[in-house]
């Protein structure tokens, strides 16, 4: 199974915004940073993790994700969509224990280049102020703003409308089933021998 590229999603930029939220321009923008990130780090770790002592980082033939285009797209896809990660590898043609590697190279190098574009989240309120460029009070305020504005929008999204299947499904009462003891340290599944019919003829 061929797996999804950038050569081939490229052509087709509103699906190329679905899968990652961003355009093409500012895809274009983000792959030098992210490949020189992620040339740094392959320069001192391998793809399992471990520390690279040996040969350099090379793409092999067999590499799912071979160009810096393919591997951002990779991890923005999963970023954007957070799929499983059996999912994400079955759109990439590569297995989950794979999928799962690439992930845990990716995401570090993914927030090293948007720190090197300066577009990495913000993670205190002093950061956000001194990105925005304004006092601390007014970020804390633009913060709060945002937090009213979202409350009506989580309170309306928690009046879930009756599922259409209550009227057929009834509670379920207790199990008549016999409980299996397995603190115990012998338990029994089978009999030991076989009684004799009561009805047996002689």
């Amino acid at each position: 199974m061929a797996g999804l590229r950038f050569t081939e999603l490229q052509s087709r930029p509103m699906e190329f915004l679905d899968f990652t939220s961003v355009t093409l321009d500012e895809f274009q923008q983000l792959v030098p940073p992210f490949e020189a990130a992620f040339q740094a780090r392959m320069a001192a770790w391998r793809l399992d993790g471990h520390p690279r002592t040996a040969r350099r980082f090379t793409v092999y033939q067999t590499c799912p994700l071979p160009t810096p285009e393919d591997r951002l797209l990779f991890i923005l896809a999963y970023v954007k969509t957070y799929s499983l990660q059996v999912v994400q590898g079955r759109l990439f043609s590569m297995g989950q224990s794979k999928a799962n590697q690439w992930m845990h190279v990716l995401l570090p190098v993914l927030l090293a280049a948007l720190r090197t574009l300066g577009d990495a989240p913000a993670r205190s309120l002093t950061a956000l102020a001194q990105r925005l460029g304004v006092a601390e009070a007014d970020a804390a305020a633009v913060v709060a703003s945002l937090e009213e504005e979202a409350a009506p929008l989580a309170a309306a999204s928690a009046v879930v409308p009756p599922s259409p299947l209550l009227p057929l499904t009834g509670r379920s009462g207790a199990s008549s089933a016999p409980k299996t003891l397995l603190h115990r340290p012998r338990v029994r599944a089978a009999r030991k021998k076989t009684t004799p019919s009561k009805m047996s003829c002689w």
